[in-house]
């Protein structure tokens, strides 16, 4: 995106964020907005802003553990700022996923791959997280491996998982119906 920061990009009218905490506020407690730049700008909407707590651009799982740093609810549940088309029932249904498997975290599936930064996990993993992330480690599939894993099926709302990498995206995501 030529280095534009993507929550703010516009989307229908609105910036990307806009549209994530409308599907996500109602599902969820407390909204917390894990940010590096725009700090103010996030912090307009009303919520915790928290950044990263390891450097380096250390990529989602810095922004998980970020996250999971500030939080006092046993779970926390993850969505990028890129996919404005958030499922209104994301969390029941990851949360359903972990208890049927009784596991520590709950990953979106598409019915072809998963989609790893829409995730619910347990809080008490912050050390775990934090340890991987320490050794260098950032690629969050090697880090679930380590942990029990439940997969919930999102076959049926596959366009949750459009996300906006390029102008072109914005376009093409603008011309479909939701």
């Amino acid at each position: 995106m030529g280095g534009v920061d993507k929550g703010l990009i516009e989307y229908r009218g609105q910036p990307l964020i806009e549209h994530v905490l409308a599907a996500l506020a109602p599902q969820v407690h407390t909204v917390i907005i894990n940010a590096n730049r725009n700090l103010e700008r996030y912090r307009s909407y009303g919520t915790d802003v928290v950044s990263d707590i390891v450097g380096d651009f250390a990529g989602p799982l810095a922004g998980m553990a970020s996250g999971m740093q500030s939080i006092k609810t046993k779970y926390m549940v993850s969505v990028p700022c890129d996919s404005p088309l958030v499922s209104m029932d994301l969390v029941a249904r990851l949360y359903s996923s972990l208890e049927q498997d009784d596991a520590e975290i709950s990953v979106a599936h598409d019915g072809i791959r998963m989609h790893p930064v829409f995730t619910l996990m347990q809080r008490d993993l912050l050390p775990s997280i934090l340890d991987f992330l320490k050794r260098g480690e950032r690629k969050i599939d090697q880090w679930f491996a380590n942990h029990r894993l439940a997969v919930a099926d999102f076959s049926d709302q596959t366009e949750m998982f459009l996300n906006l990498n390029r102008p072109e995206d914005v376009e093409m995501l603008g011309n479909l119906s939701r």
